[in-house]
């Protein structure tokens, strides 16, 4: 099994690095985005799906959904290391590139901006990158205070339900520890779905008793959805505050919900959209 240094949040296939990496493979979208704003990108021969943030991440060679991976597309790029969100496999995949004597890092799947910000600090000292890395902290932190002082003077918080739409699914709705939970929580509102964690299908009837103000989408969810107005006119949906007051906020998906390097950024924007009328 491959063992996890918890004390890190990563773990190291092998026990040091000989060289600086030179041939990066990239798996989880922050994890990508994070490597090009410390200034790593041009080390990047291959990422997952989730990686298309900045647009030279969309154009790299990929290897799979971050969760279904495909090692010989991995192997075939030669890397020298393999950086990987906690949420990659499947675990058969990484056996067979540590069976393979790839180096491989490990990163814990953000939840928090702190996390975003231990993210890049282990991204960092990993690729000698720690100036570029302390300056991208630095940034953060200051969008933090923004965020902070924002929420100091707010009014009552907004109830928001973050809908998860599929491609021919079900709508989902995010519970407690969740991505949504924590960027509408960060956002300074209240996730009305406090009764589980984790994902649900949303019917009709808990639509309407959970009676949210605004409806919180990615954007290519919502064009799963069928646009706003399908979306809005949905069962249960179309009874909410939020559909007679056609209040839904779109957002890019990795911007909204990736906990990456401009997470701090992505929430003062959803809370300046959730102040307005």
């Amino acid at each position: 099994m491959i063992r996890i240094l918890t004390a890190l949040l990563m773990f190291i296939s092998t026990a040091a690095y000989a060289d600086a990496p030179k041939r990066i493979v990239s798996v989880g979208g922050p994890l990508t985005e994070t490597i090009y704003a410390i200034g790593a990108g041009n080390l990047i021969v291959g990422s997952d799906t989730t990686s298309y943030y900045p647009a030279e991440a969309a154009s790299t060679p990929k290897v799979g959904y971050q969760r279904a991976l495909n090692a010989e597309g991995i192997l075939s790029l030669n890397p020298d290391l393999v950086i990987l969100s906690e949420e990659s496999g499947p675990p058969i995949v990484l056996e067979q590139l540590k069976s393979a004597g790839i180096n491989m890092l490990t990163v814990k799947a953000g939840r928090s901006l702190k996390d975003v910000k231990d993210s890049i600090d282990i991204l960092a000292k990993a690729l000698d990158k720690q100036t570029e890395g302390n300056q991208l902290i630095a940034d953060i932190n200051g969008a933090e205070e923004k965020l902070k002082a924002a929420s100091a003077a707010q009014e009552p918080p907004k109830s928001v339900m973050f809908i998860l739409q599929h491609s021919g699914g079900a709508p989902m709705v995010a519970g407690q520890k969740t991505a949504a939970d924590s960027i509408i929580n960060l956002a300074g509102a209240t996730n009305v779905v406090a009764d589980y964690e984790g994902y649900k299908p949303l019917s009709p009837e808990a639509a309407v008793s959970l009676a949210p103000e605004i409806l919180l989408v990615t954007t290519q969810g919502l064009e799963q959805a069928g646009r706003k107005a399908a979306l809005l006119a949905s069962p249960g949906v179309s009874l909410t505050p939020a559909a007679k007051n056609a209040r839904i906020i779109a957002m890019d998906a990795l911007l909204l919900l990736g906990f990456g390097p401009r997470t701090a950024e992505a929430a003062l924007e959803l809370k300046r959209q959730l102040s307005q009328p």
